[in-house]
């Protein structure tokens, strides 16, 4: 028991760890973008990529997740549902901020990439007839 729960902090630590280096990648990379953040004045493109760093943060917790307690076969659902949880909120909140669509992908993409990320990280991502 301790060591699921030592795996699903960490796959917590690791999702904002990721979140954070990636999202100053793109204060650092992206002309305007750090400008535009305050304010969630973002371009097509801007939203896309903050999609796809949040995509790679929720795959990088479920495998982290899944590396520390590879027998905790609920554990990612319950990652990945909490964090929905908690984004729900956040997202209620930004609601006039961002299109619809946006809202929609990152909302249900969570829990399937952090479950894509956690049987990366048990070997069963190419696995048939599981």
């Amino acid at each position: 028991m301790l060591r699921q729960i030592i795996a699903y902090v960490t796959a917590l630590i690791t999702w904002l760890v990721v979140t954070s280096l990636l999202n100053r990648l793109l204060r650092i990379g992206l002309p305007g973008y750090a400008a535009a953040e305050p304010a969630k004045v973002f371009t097509l493109s801007t939203q896309s990529l903050r999609l796809a760093l949040g995509s790679v943060a929720a795959v990088s917790a479920g495998y982290v997740l899944a590396r520390l307690a590879p027998n905790a076969r609920r554990l990612p659902l319950m990652l990945g549902s909490l964090m929905m949880a908690l984004f729900l909120s956040i997202h209620y909140n930004l609601w006039d901020k961002f299109p619809i669509w946006y809202h929609g992908v990152f909302l249900l993409s969570i829990i399937p990439l952090v479950l894509l990320g956690a049987r990366i990280g048990t070997g069963h991502a190419g696995a048939t007839g599981d």
